[in-house]
């Protein structure tokens, strides 16, 4: 009997989670007096006795405990203030993303770094190239075009001439305004970039370069090493081409091959298309905060505060970013380059799926499409405002027409009576005639 009465009352207990604590529970007649008390106990009470029927403390333990506090009529306690998470809450269970290793941890595992920026629409390689030259501070590694047709050099890839350290410093250079370092610390980064001002087309605010950027780890291992978290990375038998580079819980692996610069451009066109998509995010953000004000004259049924020329423009950045991430990138599909190189490829895909770019994508779509249906709702809105007010503007000449019309009219009628007038009285009598 007390086991049931045990069952029963946790059962009630379970299912007011979700009323207030300081509201009165109203139960039928047949109930006890003792049980409507015990239902009146604040929810930290009822949750130790659930807990204490739940985990292990035996029936009889609970029975005797809930017996002691109901029994002969229990107070009610007072009401405090709880956490919104107690013994009565549903668990978690959403899983909470690894928290990334700081910058000072890798180095100490022996990592180095790979910075990427996007600085501006589009640099002019060639000019650059020739700048790097006269600087004789940098040497020129490949110079190279990653369209199958080599129409032009879209990717300039140097290394410094001067190390200051065991490991080389590389920079890659992309055309569509992007810049990856290797191994460069804060005040060549800075520099470089200082220097990339002169070659920019359509360059970015600092602030935004900055803010978009990214970093990651990466570091060198032979063909036959096991990482740093103990994962086996290839037997030393097997030294094929797939165990040269690897990415890995966000860290890339290469080996330090004269010919590793492949692997290396296949890592930092990823991070380009990244901080690239971040760029056009950024631009779509501020896009959306311009024409909030819009949706606000919409819902309140006030007059459009944008003439036509202006959501002329407003349209043609849409549209125009919308070419740069479908048309004019690579961000819906892999690139040709890695058409024919299955292990690059698989690299590229890799990373690109670290930096979730599909996803990315496919909602800057979604957004640019609500977007475009905004600016032809209101682009459609302002003609029908500019069409009314040249009806309005051909009626009012027609109106004023009209009353010349009649003006002419009532003139002529008038000068048809003073001929009536005079042509009745052939003789008119003067004042002198008498």
């Amino acid at each position: 009997m007390i086991l049931a009465r045990v069952a029963l009352e946790a059962a009630l207990v379970r299912s007011l989670r979700a009323i207030p604590k300081t509201q009165t529970y109203k139960l039928p007649n047949n109930w006890s007096p003792g049980q409507v008390q015990w239902l009146q106990i604040n929810k930290r009470l009822a949750s130790s006795i659930i807990k204490e029927t739940t985990e292990g403390a035996g029936a009889e333990s609970a029975a005797k405990n809930l017996k002691s506090r109901v029994a002969g009529g229990v107070k009610t306690l007072p009401q405090v203030d709880e956490p919104l998470e107690t013994a009565m809450s549903p668990s978690r269970t959403r899983a909470l993303r690894k928290k990334r290793l700081a910058i000072d941890e890798l180095s100490a595992l022996g990592f180095l770094n790979t910075r990427g920026y996007t600085t501006a629409d589009e640099y002019n390689l060639e000019e650059l190239h020739a700048a790097l030259k006269q600087q004789n501070l940098y040497e020129t590694k490949r110079f190279f075009s990653t369209d199958n047709l080599g129409v032009e050099q879209n990717v300039l890839f140097v290394t410094a001439k001067y190390p200051t350290g065991e490991q080389p410093r590389e920079i890659f250079f992309f055309r569509e305004g992007s810049v990856v370092f290797w191994n460069c610390n804060d005040i060549e980064t800075n520099n470089v970039l200082n220097f990339l001002r002169n070659f920019e087309r359509e360059s970015y605010v600092s602030a935004l370069v900055h803010g978009e950027s990214e970093m990651m780890p990466y570091t060198y291992i032979s063909s036959t090493a096991v990482d740093v978290e103990g994962d086996l990375v290839a037997d030393s038998s097997d030294l094929n081409v797939a165990s040269r580079a690897f990415f890995q819980n966000g860290k890339f692996y290469v080996t330090p091959d004269s010919d590793n610069f492949l692997y290396k451009y296949t890592f930092s066109n990823a991070i380009a298309q990244s901080i690239k998509l971040g760029i056009w995010e950024a631009t779509l953000d501020r896009y959306i905060d311009s024409m909030e004000y819009l949706t606000e004259d919409l819902k309140r049924g006030r007059r459009l505060r944008i003439s036509r020329a202006a959501m002329l423009r407003k349209t043609g950045e849409l549209f125009a970013l919308r070419h740069s991430i479908n048309l004019s990138s690579d961000l819906l599909d892999a690139p040709d380059f890695y058409w024919d190189r299955e292990e690059l490829e698989g690299l590229y895909l890799q990373v690109c799926s670290y930096f979730s770019i599909s996803r990315r994508t496919k909602v800057m779509n979604e957004k640019i499409n609500h977007c475009v249906e905004l600016a032809e709702l209101v682009s459609h809105n302002l003609n029908d405002a500019h069409h009314i007010r040249l009806e309005w503007m051909i009626i009012i000449l027609i109106m004023v027409e009209v009353g010349f019309e009649i003006l002419h009219f009532a003139e002529g009628a008038l000068h048809h009576g003073d001929q009536v007038i005079h042509s009745a009285n052939p003789y008119p009598i003067s004042e002198n005639s008498a």
